[in-house]
């Protein structure tokens, strides 16, 4: 699936540390071995020299020096045999997987998320067809306040949103909030650290895609980020939520729930408690990507 423009809703460079650590200690090495040849050079001893005897040669002088007691070397000690230690094994370098091209790349991402579900049954929710391309979508359309169901990664959950009616007024059944736990409980039972080194195994993959939407002067990392932004400015709402119908649909009676951007009004939807779990592992996740 190619992504058209028409799916889209209408630093100061740091310096290493490591690098100046290594000219600082070459610079030490070398004033200190340049000051050790200067000392043991001209070191000077304060004892009184000992009187000097003339001492007659023998006639005719021997080609090479007489050699004195002083002078006779010591045997050279028979060094003790030494266990050699064990060789080690070769350490094998863990083989780097090639990234796919983005056309073929569903399988190489299914793979991907299904492993960092760590055993929970994700793979009945998850959008097979295009996964790059839709996420790389959905995540455009949260960071504007807009979701796209249509490319959703995640399928919709399976039980129906229900209401209830107290006193002629009615209200969104909090038993609807646990159509998302399943969600919820996916996001926040994620690692960290695996979760971000797969995000940026596939970052180019998701730059690419992110590319066709044809925005000239920003990147999908700042996307995303202004997505969570966006997830994380929903209202969490612990009261009973009254709605009123048009239709066959619902609307919030609080005009100031309202009138929120659609992606926090699914936040809202999903209740309290998984609206809080989204949100810590959004703002981990934020701080984790802007270092």
């Amino acid at each position: 699936m190619q992504v058209n423009e028409e799916d889209r809703i209408a630093p100061q460079e740091k310096r290493s540390g490591t690098a100046n650590a290594i000219w600082a200690l070459v610079v030490v090495i070398l004033i200190g071995a340049g000051a050790g040849y200067y000392f043991w050079s001209t070191e000077e001893t304060d004892e009184e020299p000992a009187a000097r005897t003339e001492v007659a040669l023998p006639a005719p002088a021997p080609e090479q020096p007489l050699v004195t007691e002083a002078d006779v070397p010591e045997p050279e000690a028979t060094p003790e045999p030494t266990a050699q230690a064990p060789e080690q094994p070769a350490v094998e370098q863990p083989k780097v997987e090639p990234l796919p091209e983005l056309n073929n790349s569903d399988t190489f991402v299914h793979d991907k998320v299904v492993a960092m579900a760590n055993g929970m049954a994700i793979d009945s929710l998850l959008n097979n067809s295009d996964m790059v391309r839709q996420f790389v979508v959905f995540v455009d359309n949260i960071a504007q306040g807009q979701l796209a169901r249509k490319t959703s990664p995640l399928k919709e959950p399976a039980q129906s949103f229900t209401v209830t009616d107290i006193t002629n007024k009615t209200y969104l059944n909090p038993d609807s909030y646990h159509r998302y736990d399943m969600y919820a409980d996916f996001l926040s039972g994620l690692n960290d650290e695996q979760l971000v080194a797969t995000y940026q195994r596939m970052k180019p993959l998701l730059e690419q895609a992110f590319a066709e939407l044809g925005y000239p002067d920003t990147n999908f990392n700042t996307r995303l980020q202004q997505a969570f932004k966006e997830i994380l400015a929903a209202p969490v709402i612990d009261q009973p939520i009254e709605l009123y119908s048009i239709s066959v649909n619902y609307r919030f009676v609080d005009p100031k729930l309202e009138t929120l951007p659609n992606a926090q009004k699914l936040m809202v939807r999903m209740g309290p408690d998984n609206t809080r779990k989204v949100k810590r592992v959004i703002r981990r996740l934020s701080e984790q990507l802007s270092k």
